[in-house]
């Protein structure tokens, strides 16, 4: 029964399904931006569509990589994944011509946006242009070797995956996000002392993240401890009564024999 309840968990909650980052404006330069540039962005975000328009018109009088970054976070927040991540690519092959440094940050926005669409293998070269830049720096490094893991892990390269994870905790050590996503790459490369030392620590930064209860219960469950698994898909389904998450620790809870509803 154990064996059947982790193949149909395996990739609940994993490096893949995670949800995508919201879209962040790049490092910014020596310089101030132009007030358009505020002005776009504010749209973008409160109201994408109207940003949209107002990101294209810019970039048609010659707004550049920032009229391109606005374009993308607009499309990023109508949930256009795929015409975002080719606005912020623009964004970084205009900064590159520019040589301005945030064409690293523009390609991980593109690449994050190719994850979010489900094109693992763009959201890959993306990454690799953000990372070969070498002008990333602490967190930003860490979250674009995060999610080159994610891409890494849905192309089945497991051990590619596990190095930028083991980055990714590094510079970003603080993100329960990479603790929790490590610990899922562990639990199915079968070391589970690695997944439970590495859950623990998510927990420890995200006590109150269905989430990281579920896999929690997951790694328990992988390692035959049927009460402790039980107990962390309950938490799970109490912390998001109503998500996706909860309903897969009621399933989950149902194979063992549990009532909870």
């Amino acid at each position: 029964m154990l064996l059947f309840l982790l193949l149909s968990l395996q990739d609940a909650a994993g490096p893949v399904a995670a949800p995508a980052k919201a879209p962040v404006a790049a490092a910014p330069k020596p310089t101030p931006e132009p007030p358009r540039f505020s002005e776009c962005m504010d749209l973008a975000t409160g109201d994408p569509s109207a940003g949209q328009a107002a990101a294209m018109k810019w970039r048609l009088e010659g707004g550049g990589m920032l009229a391109r970054q606005c374009l993308g976070v607009a499309y990023a927040n109508q949930q256009r994944w795929a015409s975002a991540a080719g606005a912020f690519a623009e964004a970084a092959h205009d900064a590159e011509l520019a040589k301005d440094n945030r064409a690293a940050n523009y390609w991980q926005q593109s690449g994050n946006a190719w994850l979010a669409a489900g094109d693992p293998a763009k959201a890959r070269s993306a990454l690799d242009a953000a990372l070969s830049a070498g002008t990333l720096e602490g967190l930003a490094v860490g979250e674009a070797h995060l999610d080159r893991a994610r891409a890494l892990v849905a192309a089945g390269d497991l051990d590619s995956a596990r190095s930028d994870l083991d980055s990714a905790l590094l510079d970003a050590p603080k993100d329960p996000l990479g603790w929790l996503l490590s610990a899922t790459l562990a639990r199915r490369t079968n070391d589970l002392k690695r997944a439970s030392k590495d859950i623990a620590e998510a927990l420890r930064l995200a006590a109150d993240d269905a989430s990281v209860h579920l896999e929690a219960g997951n790694i328990a469950a992988a390692a035959g401890d049927e009460a402790d698994a039980r107990t962390s898909w309950a938490r799970a389904v109490e912390l998001d009564p109503g998500g996706p998450v909860a309903e897969t620790a009621r399933k989950a809870l149902a194979q063992f024999g549990a009532t909870e509803k």
